[in-house]
């Protein structure tokens, strides 16, 4: 058991070291970039781009009242709209995709439009607060849509 539960930046280098700390940014992240588009007046939206922002990722937000002509142009089928769509690396992410998933679809590069979570889940980043909910992200495509990954909040399930 600890006694001291100050960490010392020399305890902290030696846990990573040792491999026992993880970074608390994604390296793969800090390169790449998402375009956001998203209300002006959308606060979970910015909670979300602050979730991005965490992992690492480089964010740039365009503020747009009507997203519906942005969601055509990328494909994104009616039945997963969300509150804020983006775009990172030939992807389209529709609303409260955790940047874990986001990281999985660029390490993968599935053939796809994107992920997406339809609808506003509690727990989702950007919909913190209150008791989170199950939710899944698709993965979707001109041909379909399947599951991609599973979450609690923003912790992975199964």
């Amino acid at each position: 058991m600890l006694q001291n539960s100050h960490m010392t930046r020399r305890n902290a280098l030696a846990m990573l070291a040792a491999g026992l700390a993880m970074p608390l940014r994604d390296a793969r992240a800090e390169t790449t970039t998402v375009l956001v588009h998203k209300d002006p007046d959308c606060g979970c939206c910015t909670g979300w781009v602050k979730h991005l922002q965490g992992a690492g990722f480089v964010v740039t937000v365009e503020e747009a009242a009507d997203l519906r002509p942005i969601r055509a142009r990328l494909r994104v089928p009616q039945s997963l709209s969300s509150c804020h769509t983006a775009e990172v690396s030939g992807y389209v992410i529709e609303g409260h995709v955790p940047a874990v998933a986001i990281l999985r679809l660029l390490e993968t590069r599935p053939a796809a439009l994107g992920l997406a979570v339809p609808g506003m889940p509690a727990g989702s980043p950007g919909m913190e607060g209150g008791t989170p909910k199950l939710y899944d992200v698709t993965l979707f495509a001109t041909d379909g849509q399947r599951p991609f990954m599973r979450f609690l909040g923003t912790r992975i399930v199964g």
